[in-house]
């Protein structure tokens, strides 16, 4: 009988943990929608882009809107961590990119291909199948529990690993690769948000611990949990501001969906072990919905540009294409070639005139 109760009050969450989960993807998938709205405002207002290590942003009305939108979207999928694992609460994110297609084709005029209907189906079907297999969340009674599990050796090099790949991406491949590839800017984004999700749940517990009679916020591990978060959504907002300034909207989402969750999916596996005590049976469906979301999200992504008609579609989706740049972006750099091969030029013909000069002082 007991076993029985603590089935249903797992299940019980776990349902809280889907439905918040689920809100939060339409609040973060329109505030990317209402960011970037306030990005393009300031750059037509005069102001220089995030991309280029701007901030002039920060005086739109209209990017602070979409930030406070972020904010109760991250709230509500900061709550449902509390209830649900991050491996269930983290694929869910796939509803923010079909979320986010919709609202950019129709506030944004970004077009969304026949294809990307096809891809929020799959969308919707690879979240079906998750929560039906999702695994229960694990006993949690304290949240010096949660910091023991921070400390694990296995986990601690994960966090080593981690912070040195993206210091390599901020100082070497940032400047040279950042306005051309969107894996770079997304890439910090998602490892550093991998993190950030762990030390989110943790406090989420502490919060769901102290509303039942056991004061958990005023420990140390909360505190130190709290300030991690913190400093992890500066860094994340950064790149992401970036990459949403360089970068096509659902493209970012997209791309940002599939690291976020890899990143994610992995760290919760190290620290919490989410996958044990389940079935064989349970796992492969959880991975197979985790596939068919990943195809989901490649679709709505790979085929934004393509033209009308499926089969163009499909040529899309199996060709290698190049990343996208923005036009303003490649003029510069064209602009910039020209210079250099006038300056060679210049060069070139000095020399020759220098040298004449000599042999003619020679004879």
């Amino acid at each position: 009988m007991r076993a029985e109760i603590e089935w249903l009050a797992g299940s019980a969450d776990n349902a809280r943990g889907v439905a918040l989960a689920l809100s939060s993807s339409l609040f973060i998938g329109a505030s990317f929608i209402i960011k970037k709205k306030g990005l393009l405002m300031s750059v037509e207002k005069g102001g220089s882009s995030a991309s280029a290590g701007g901030f002039s942003y920060l005086r739109q009305p209209v990017w602070w809107l979409g930030m406070l939108t972020m904010i109760g979207g991250e709230s509500a999928n900061f709550i449902a961590y509390a209830y649900a694992p991050a491996i269930l609460v983290t694929p869910l994110g796939a509803a923010t990119i079909a979320a986010s297609a919709v609202f950019a084709r129709f506030f944004l005029g970004e077009d969304m291909h026949i294809c990307g209907i096809a891809g929020i189906l799959l969308c919707t079907v690879g979240t079906v199948v998750l929560v039906r297999f999702a695994p229960e969340e694990a006993p949690v009674t304290s949240v010096e529990e949660v910091w023991s599990m921070a400390m694990q050796p296995v986990f601690r090099a994960y966090v080593c690993f981690v912070l040195s790949f993206t210091l390599a991406l901020v100082y070497g491949a940032a400047p040279k690769y950042g306005k051309t590839h969107v894996v770079v800017y997304v890439a910090i984004c998602s490892m550093i948000g991998s993190l950030s999700v762990m030390a989110l749940r943790g406090i989420g517990i502490a919060a769901k611990l102290t509303m039942r009679g056991s004061d958990q916020l005023r420990k140390r591990e909360t505190l130190f949990f709290i300030l991690w978060v913190g400093c992890c959504i500066a860094t994340q907002m950064n790149y992401l501001n970036k990459a949403l300034d360089t970068f096509n909207t659902t493209m970012v989402s997209s791309v940002y969906y599939v690291f976020f969750t890899v990143c994610t999916v992995t760290a919760s596996m190290i620290m919490y072990k989410d996958w044990e005590n389940q079935t064989p049976g349970s796992i492969f469906w959880q991975v197979v919905a985790l596939l068919v979301n990943v195809a989901g999200v490649h679709i709505l992504s790979g085929t934004r540009d393509s033209a009308p008609g499926c089969r163009a579609g499909l040529r899309a989706l199996l060709s290698r294409r190049k990343s996208e740049e923005k036009p303003e972006y490649t003029h510069l750099c064209a602009c910039d070639d020209d210079a250099e091969q006038q300056q060679q030029q210049q060069q070139q013909q000095h020399g020759g005139a220098s040298r004449r000069d000599w042999l003619e002082s020679r004879h």
